[in-house]
């Protein structure tokens, strides 16, 4: 699990209120909302890099064409009590086979850091009061669970069995 730090990101929102949408600069690393990147895919570089920050009440499965030509999609945790990017975390990894980073974002406490790597988030932009040092050990609590997750499907006892 990588931790982001948001002042050295090399993720950049792609636009402010003043700027227009970029349409031509692969090798921006730019960071589009859901709602700029439909609005520029179609003229965007087939080999530009590109991020998008998707809503957590999005249908995760629209992104499937475009996923070969997404390098980060970033699932927000508008609260920490509500989990649906979890289950759209899990659609990428397990249903759509997406192999980019996946990041979670938003109100993103130690507590769920477990729960977001077995689902399939592989990097994270913790909450600003969270502690980097809990978070790691908050990852080593568990050496290993029953059930399967999207890193390993199979569960405890048929891995056991093999």
């Amino acid at each position: 699990m990588r931790f982001i730090d948001p002042h050295h990101d090399r993720w950049h929102a792609a636009v402010g209120e003043d700027r227009p949408l970029p349409t031509s600069d692969p090798g921006a690393n730019c960071l589009l909302t859901l709602e700029q990147w439909h609005a520029v895919r179609a003229h965007w570089p087939r080999d530009g890099v590109a991020g998008v920050v998707v809503p957590n009440d999005s249908d995760i499965e629209s992104l499937e064409p475009d996923l070969p030509r997404l390098a980060l999609i970033a699932l927000q945790f508008p609260k920490w009590v509500d989990g649906r990017a979890y289950s759209q975390a899990r659609l990428l990894r397990s249903r759509l086979r997406y192999r980019g980073e996946v990041r979670a974002t938003g109100e993103v406490l130690v507590d769920m850091l477990p729960l977001l790597h077995r689902t399939g988030f592989d990097a994270v932009q913790l909450r600003p009061d969270q502690s980097l040092e809990s978070s790691q050990r908050a990852l080593r609590f568990f050496a290993s669970h029953y059930q399967g997750d999207v890193r390993d499907t199979p569960t405890l006892f048929a891995r056991r069995a093999a």
